[in-house]
C-alpha cells in the first residue's frame, strides 16, 4: 500500500461497519481532549479504537535473548525467556480495511514479548501463561504504518515508534508476502507466512507497552478471530542459523541492521494467518514513572 500522506480535518464516518457482536462489549468514550495532529488539524476520536474485518498474519521467530534485552526502554521490564539463552520476536502485520473515525492503513507490529515488574520469568512457561498474567506484555520496537495520520497518532497518544512506510501485502493460497520498505529504496523486511494451517479461534485480551515522555504505559488490546496455525516444536529445543531463510529476509537499511542484531533465527516458531478478524486498542490504562 502507498503511503497516505493527507490530513483529512473531518473523521472518516464509517460506524456502520461496527455492527458486529464483539464491538457491543465496549463503550466507546472520547479522551480528556482532542488530539492535536499538528498545526491545523485536530481530532475527538473515540476510544478504544475499533478494527473490523481486518486481516492479520504473524510470524513468530526465536532470537538473542541478550540482543532483546537490550532494546528494552525501561529495566522494569525484560524479554520472556525461551530455552538456550533466546527469547522470541513476533512480526505481526495487518491490513486494517476499516477503523473507527479512520482511513484504511497498513501496518506491522514488531514486538518482543515481556514480563515486567519483577514478575516470575522461567523459560517457555511464563509464554505459555501469557496474558493470565497482568505482569505479561508485549514492547513494540518498530511499527511502520503506511497513513500519516495513524503515525502522529500512535506516537502523541502512547509513544508507539510509528514510522511512514511503504508495506506491500500480496497474498495466494498459499502465502502471505509482506514488504516493508523505505522512501522507494529496496525492501529492508520480506516476510513469507502460510496462508493455510490449523484453524484455532482466539479470543484474546492482551497489554502493549510502551514508553512516552519517560514514563511507561501500558494498553490494552483485543481481537477476536480464527487464525490458521502452523507450529514448528522442535525450534523450542533446537537452535537454527541466524542467516536470511525461506519466510524472513532482512535487506540494507538502519531498521535491517537492528533486527540483524536481534540475531533471529532462520527457522519460525510459529506462524498464524487470517483473512479477517475484529480488534481494538484503548488509551492506556496503567502509566508509571520510568
Amino acid at each position: 500500500m502507498d503511503v497516505n500522506l493527507n490530513l483529512n480535518p473531518n473523521l472518516l464516518q464509517n460506524e456502520e461497519k461496527f455492527n458486529n457482536d464483539f464491538f457491543k462489549r465496549f463503550q466507546l468514550r472520547h479522551a480528556e481532549k482532542p488530539l492535536q495532529l499538528d498545526e491545523k488539524v485536530e481530532k475527538n476520536y473515540q476510544f478504544p479504537t475499533f478494527y473490523a474485518d481486518a486481516s492479520c498474519a504473524i510470524a513468530i521467530f526465536h532470537c538473542d535473548y541478550a540482543a532483546a534485552k537490550a532494546m528494552m526502554p525501561d529495566p522494569s521490564m525484560v524479554p520472556v525467556k525461551m530455552m538456550k539463552g533466546r527469547s522470541l520476536v513476533i512480526f505481526s502485520c495487518y491490513e486494517y480495511r476499516h477503523v473507527m473515525n479512520v482511513a484504511p492503513y497498513n501496518e506491522i507490529a514488531m514486538t518482543i514479548p515481556v514480563v515486567s515488574d519483577g514478575a516470575m520469568n522461567i523459560p517457555i512457561l511464563t509464554m505459555l501463561r501469557g496474558d493470565k498474567s497482568k505482569h505479561f506484555g508485549y514492547y513494540v520496537f518498530h511499527m511502520p504504518v503506511t497513513s500519516l495520520e495513524n503515525r502522529l497518532r500512535g506516537r502523541k497518544i502512547w509513544g508507539l515508534p510509528k514510522e511512514v512506510e511503504h508495506i506491500n501485502i500480496t497474498k495466494n493460497d498459499q502465502k502471505t508476502k509482506i514488504e516493508a520498505a523505505i522512501d522507494g529504496q529496496a525492501p529492508y523486511l520480506t516476510l513469507s507466512i502460510p496462508t493455510q494451517g490449523q484453524a484455532q479461534s482466539f479470543d484474546v485480551k492482551s497489554n502493549l507497552l510502551s514508553v512516552l515522555k519517560s514514563q511507561r504505559l501500558k494498553s490494552t488490546t483485543q481481537f477476536k478471530g480464527t487464525f490458521n496455525i502452523n507450529k514448528n516444536m522442535k525450534t523450542l529445543f533446537q537452535t537454527s542459523s541466524t542467516n536470511n531463510g525461506l519466510s524472513l529476509q532482512l535487506g540494507d537499511g538502519p531498521i535491517a541492521d537492528r533486527l540483524r542484531a536481534l540475531k533471529i533465527e532462520q527457522e519460525a516458531f510459529q506462524y498464524r494467518h487470517t483473512d479477517t478478524m475484529n480488534a481494538c486498542f484503548d488509551l492506556p490504562h496503567e502509566i508509571r514513572n520510568c
